[in-house]
């Protein structure tokens, strides 16, 4: 039975987003919904641009069509199951209008910082008022240990944090050919197995239908890519992925499991300190994944390492609840 589910939950999101990918992306290379690339970015991103973009739109389609179905299918659907959606479907509505802005109505800035700041606020306020209502718990538990501190009504301010942190931390990540689409799977699956080892049911399926639609959007991603997946599918991930980890009760273990995310996410802060106080700079171009193409690394080569990195931390993540 549980086999049956695995298999046919991340079959049914791979399939979606392979099937809808031949139709989707003609589809936006005729309204001209292309990338622009940054002129201070590396210089051999040059020859990405005008590839589609709003890719997100796909994954965000398979999740959440998968999720329903599967759910209903295997599970009943829960409150936890509607909260992931929300998020999901909230996070990826503030990217597809972040990258409509910029690539239908031509503003290169698109939303604004403090425009996209407020929505994430208000969906991860909103996260909190549905989680309170139904009494789930409000500490947070050091992983590998059966200590937690409880954190009343912090607890808003925590998943505030965790939400905007982590969607924008797996937004930084999406920089290369399928670096961010490989390395989402691998922490989804892992978020997948640990929901399954606490007998939740509707998280784990949510979670394999993440990783199958992001598989699914890798055939086209992978390099050279033929398709991005922008703002709508990057913050959708980053909002999902904290979502999980808070239903789960192991927020903090996603520091190790979604590892990849905080470090291209330090190397940007490290790199703005280091800059404003001392003028000169850590790295040679962040994210972190820029300073090794920048050394001389093939694309293909930062990504397979970076998807290393993450399988060895999804792993580690594991180890640490699990068998610890």
């Amino acid at each position: 039975m549980l086999e049956q589910v695995i298999f046919f939950t991340i079959l049914m999101g791979f399939l979606i987003t392979v099937l809808l990918s031949p139709i989707f992306i003609p589809f936006l290379r005729r309204l001209k919904f292309g990338q622009s690339i940054r002129e201070e970015g590396p210089k051999s991103h040059q020859v990405k641009t005008g590839t589609p973009t709003m890719g997100g739109i796909m994954i965000l389609f398979s999740i959440i069509i998968t999720t329903l179905v599967m759910t209903g299918k295997f599970a009943e659907p829960t409150v936890k199951t509607y909260l992931l959606v929300l998020v999901t479907f909230g996070f990826g509505l503030l990217g597809f209008l972040d990258d409509f802005i910029k690539v239908a109505l031509k503003r290169n800035l698109g939303l604004t910082s403090r425009q996209k700041l407020l929505g994430q606020i208000i969906i991860s306020v909103i996260f909190y008022l549905v989680y309170k209502e139904n009494g789930f718990p409000t500490e947070i538990t050091i992983p590998g240990s059966d200590y937690s501190i409880e954190l009343g009504w912090f607890f808003v301010f925590f998943i505030v944090f965790w939400l905007v942190g982590f969607s924008n931390a797996v937004n930084l990540t999406d920089g290369l050919d399928g670096l961010l689409s490989g390395t989402a799977a691998i922490a989804f699956g892992a978020y997948a197995v640990l929901a399954w080892n606490q007998s939740q049911m509707e998280v784990a399926i949510f979670s394999v239908a993440v990783a199958g639609a992001v598989l699914g959007f890798l055939v086209f991603n992978a390099h050279p890519a033929k398709v991005f997946m922008g703002d709508t599918g990057s913050l959708a991930l980053g909002g999902a992925i904290a979502s999980i980890a808070i239903l789960t009760k192991l927020e903090l273990l996603l520091v190790i499991i979604g590892g990849v995310f905080v470090i291209e996410t330090l190397s940007v802060i490290l790199q703005v300190i280091s800059f404003k106080t001392t003028g000169k700079r850590i790295f040679r171009m962040s994210p972190l994944h820029h300073h090794y193409e920048l050394l001389g690394w093939s694309e293909w080569k930062v990504v397979v390492t970076f998807w290393s990195v993450g399988l060895i931390l999804a792993i580690l993540g594991i180890y640490i609840e699990v068998w610890l």
